[in-house]
């Protein structure tokens, strides 16, 4: 459901380093955080552990900070532009699952919304593909917050200065006049 947008859009090249990125990240965490993601993707839609504390969707949780910081030392290198580029994609991705029917399955504020999109992104490829194909596969009150402007809060921290996407989308939720009805 992607719109097509005016407006400068993520390469290629850049969605495929975003997602090497994060699959890198979660690599460098180990087989037991790799095990709980590869498990999310591979559930029942509609949650087989929604109310188990122990299930998956419960134990990644643990894993996100660490996530976030091995995706940080990763990028330390990374130039400004090239900083701008994985927000620009981060963005678009947002922007593409802010859609009702994966609302009506994480629920959440405008806020909430976007923390669980944003952990539909920081799970990566595989992950994001299998809700936008089917929002059952999306989890209730799941969030990563830290996902939704990582890459602008690098830039701002490196470079003193918040990225320009030139995108001319919006990641915040309800955003996305294709994805909600009228």
């Amino acid at each position: 459901m992607t719109t097509d947008a005016p407006g400068t859009l993520p390469t290629p090249a850049d969605e495929a380093r975003l997602w090497a990125l994060i699959d890198a990240s979660w690599a460098g965490l180990g087989a037991e955080a790799l095990a709980l993601r590869q498990a999310l993707v591979e559930r029942e839609p509609a949650g087989d552990d929604g109310d188990d504390d122990d299930g998956p969707s419960y134990a990644i949780d643990a894993w996100l900070d660490a996530f976030l910081d091995h995706l940080g030392q990763l990028t330390v290198e990374l130039t400004g532009q090239e900083l701008t580029d994985l927000d620009r994609v981060v963005e678009r991705k947002l922007h593409d699952i802010d859609r009702e029917d994966i609302h009506e399955v994480t629920d959440g504020s405008d806020d909430g919304f976007l923390y669980a999109r944003g952990f539909i992104v920081a799970l990566g490829r595989s992950y994001y593909e299998a809700v936008r194909a089917d929002p059952a596969m999306a989890l209730l009150d799941a969030d990563c917050e830290g996902m939704c402007y990582f890459f602008a809060h690098l830039h701002n921290d490196r470079f003193g200065s918040w990225p320009e996407t030139g995108s001319g989308i919006s990641r915040e939720s309800f955003g996305n006049p294709a994805g909600w009805s009228a």
